[in-house]
C-alpha cells in the first residue's frame, strides 16, 4: 500500500488507524497526536487510447467506478464516521474511553496520562462544534476514538487520536 510505510498503529482493540506514512505531531503535552489528512480522488478513470474494446476482446463496459473523492486517512483505515455528541454525551464517551484507557497503559505512563489528560479534553472541548467523529472499522464501543476538524483556511482535515491509545507495529 504505502512503499515507505515501516510500521502500523492500531488502536488497542486491533483496529488499524494510521501508518508512519501519515506524520504526526504531538500536543497537549503528548497526550494528542495531531495528522493532517487530505483530500484525494480515488477510483478508475477511464482513458481513450484509442482502442476499441468489442474488437480488442474486451468487454463493452468499460470501467467499472466512477472516481470519488474520499479523505485519505478515512479511506486508507476504513474509519466509520460517528453521529456527532453534545457536551454533556461528548463527557460521557470521553471519561468512559480514559477509564477504560487508564489501566492499560504501563505503570510508569499512567500518572503523567492522567496530569495531562484534563488538557486534552479540554482541547477537543473547545473543537467540539466543529469535530467530526471516527472510530475503526469493528465499530466496537470501546474503540479509540479519532477526531477531524478543519484548521482555519484549510480545506483538508485534521485528525487528532489519542496517543495511548495507540500501539505501533512494525511491518
Amino acid at each position: 500500500m504505502f512503499r515507505n510505510m515501516r510500521y502500523l498503529i492500531f488502536d488497542l482493540t486491533g483496529d488499524e488507524l494510521l501508518s508512519d506514512s501519515f506524520p504526526y505531531k504531538e500536543i497537549q503535552n503528548g497526550i494528542l497526536w495531531e495528522v493532517e489528512g487530505k483530500w484525494v480522488i480515488k477510483g478508475a478513470i477511464e482513458v481513450n487510447i484509442g482502442a476499441n474494446p468489442s474488437e480488442e476482446g474486451g468487454d463493452e463496459e468499460g470501467v467499472d467506478g466512477q472516481p470519488v473523492k474520499v479523505v485519505d486517512i478515512v479511506d486508507t483505515f476504513r474509519l466509520q464516521e460517528q453521529p456527532s455528541f453534545d457536551k454533556k454525551s461528548f463527557m460521557a464517551h470521553i471519561k468512559r474511553y480514559i477509564k477504560s484507557l487508564t489501566p492499560k497503559l504501563p505503570e510508569e505512563r499512567q500518572e503523567e496520562f492522567k496530569e495531562n489528560v484534563e488538557g486534552a479534553v479540554k482541547c477537543l472541548l473547545s473543537k467540539l462544534d466543529d469535530l467530526q467523529f471516527f472510530i475503526g472499522e469493528s465499530m466496537r464501543e470501546d474503540s479509540t476514538p479519532v477526531f477531524a476538524y478543519y484548521k482555519e483556511g484549510s480545506s483538508d482535515p485534521t485528525f487528532i487520536y489519542f496517543r495511548d491509545g495507540l500501539k505501533e507495529v512494525k511491518c
